[in-house]
């Protein structure tokens, strides 16, 4: 069994760029199934609800070795910052030189 330790992407809700945990993951060890009566999808595998948050990348590696645990490591596609000059704030500067429109 492999675990992955990987840095999750942000929701939807989530825009700035100061989140850094990373989660150790395991993969499944056996396939989904469909329930008959509910149609719910569920497996008997316990370790695929287990989630661990590190602070580093280190930390979750370290913890993998301790254990014995193979891992593979999934490095983060990092953003570049956008920074607009006279963004949204600049809608409310004081110097500002144009008609307010909204």
């Amino acid at each position: 069994m492999i675990a992955r330790i990987l840095q999750p992407a942000r929701t939807a809700m989530q825009s700035g760029q100061a989140k850094d945990d990373w989660v150790l993951l395991f993969d499944p060890r056996e396939a989904q199934r469909i329930d008959p009566l509910m149609g719910w999808t569920g497996s008997g595998d316990m370790r695929r609800q287990v989630r661990l948050s590190f602070d580093s990348a280190e930390a979750a590696i370290a913890y993998a070795e301790k254990h014995g645990l193979a891992y593979q490591v999934e490095t983060p596609k990092t953003r570049k910052h956008i920074v607009r000059p006279g963004g949204y704030g600049g809608n409310f500067a004081y110097n500002r030189r144009g008609a307010w429109t909204h």
